[in-house]
């Protein structure tokens, strides 16, 4: 995984870093489960990748479902991996399951 994509320990960490973005947050949720570990890895890549292609206009975090519960709870995330672009804090986009670096780069287009 890129080092641009912060991993929070928990929800306070999770908040800061959203506090101190000057720039959109794409925030990605994953989880330890079996079932996710797979697809939450693929989802690694792929915001890895826009991480580097995008520094300096975003902020890409991966947090774990578990360790950050209410980070999960206020932006309704109910399965991993899941993402949510965020501009000043709000919920712009959002979605579930793995997606393509294109998928991402056109929500992203969208968006910003």
């Amino acid at each position: 995984m890129a080092k641009r994509v912060h991993r929070p320990r928990e929800d306070a960490e999770f908040d800061f870093i959203l506090g101190m973005s000057q720039v959109p947050v794409l925030a990605y949720f994953t989880g330890t489960w079996p079932k996710a570990i797979e697809p939450c890895r693929v989802m690694d890549l792929v915001v890895g990748g826009i991480a580097d292609d995008y520094t300096g206009r975003l902020t890409a975090v991966r947090a774990d479902i578990t360790r950050c519960p209410a980070a999960t709870g206020r932006y309704g995330i109910t399965g991993a991996p899941s993402y949510v672009l965020l501009k000043e804090g709000e919920a712009v986009a959002h979605g579930t399951g793995p997606v393509t670096a294109a998928e991402v780069r056109k929500l992203l287009a969208d968006h910003l």
